[in-house]
């Protein structure tokens, strides 16, 4: 499991975001913390994984958060994922030079959390079963860098597709640990089974979500749906 802290000043902000990372597999809540000095104490005593940190916080920036604990020399300091309504250049050009493993501006539903939380556990996996001492290739380190950055939807997607509705399809099949039904997808977006189907089909296409067939006694082959990120089982 990976173990999370929720670093934010507003407590109902903090506990959505909390029931959020329970939600996702393979990631357990270890606390929640509302200031810079609370964060850092609780980096301490809990050993974290990953902090989701804001930057608004009542005794200074969230950034500093990670300062402090980069210059204790400790080697023990958590990733980040920096979550927050602070939108200037100069925010997120600190985040990224402190080494924050992403960025999400603030208002944010589930599926887009749960999105970055997977590319995370992607990125673990992946530099978990590379050596240390193995040099690697470009396919490699490319597949690292990668593993926190959501494949993009089409800049224009084709004729009779609505990007927003693409959005949403491919957002319910991201948030799904495992895979799902054109009928699903349909119940969870709000929109008709054949209109799912046929946004699934060109997100098939695009290399965004991957199809598999799951084959039953008799009869055809049901069609399910999962993220392109994730392998099947």
């Amino acid at each position: 499991m990976i173990s999370t802290l929720v670093v934010d000043d507003d407590f109902r902000v903090s506990a959505i975001h909390a029931a959020y990372v329970g939600r996702v597999p393979g990631f357990e809540v270890a606390g929640q913390r509302t200031s810079v000095a609370g964060a850092v104490e609780a980096v301490r005593e809990l050993r974290p994984d990953l902090l989701l940190l804001d930057v608004y916080l009542p005794d200074g920036s969230g950034l500093d958060v990670l300062r402090t604990l980069t210059a204790d020399g400790s080697g023990s300091r958590p990733d980040a994922l920096v979550i927050t309504a602070a939108r200037d250049l100069a925010s997120v050009r600190a985040a990224m030079q402190l080494g924050a493993t992403g960025y999400l501006v603030k208002p944010f539903g589930f599926a887009v959390l749960a999105e970055r939380l997977d590319g995370y556990r992607e990125l673990r996996e992946r530099m978990a079963a590379l050596a240390d001492s193995a040099e690697n290739g470009q396919a490699e380190v490319d597949a690292l860098f990668s593993a926190v950055r959501p494949a993009a939807l089409p800049a224009v997607p084709a004729k009779g597709h609505s990007a927003p509705t693409l959005s949403v399809v491919l957002a319910a099949v991201r948030s799904e640990p495992g895979d799902l039904s054109a009928s699903q997808v349909a119940e969870r977006t709000g929109v008709s089974r054949a209109t799912a189907q046929r946004y699934l089909s060109y997100l098939v296409r695009e290399g965004l979500v991957r199809l598999d067939l799951r084959y039953g006694t008799t009869g055809r082959p049901e069609h399910r749906y999962r993220s392109a990120a994730r392998p099947s089982a």
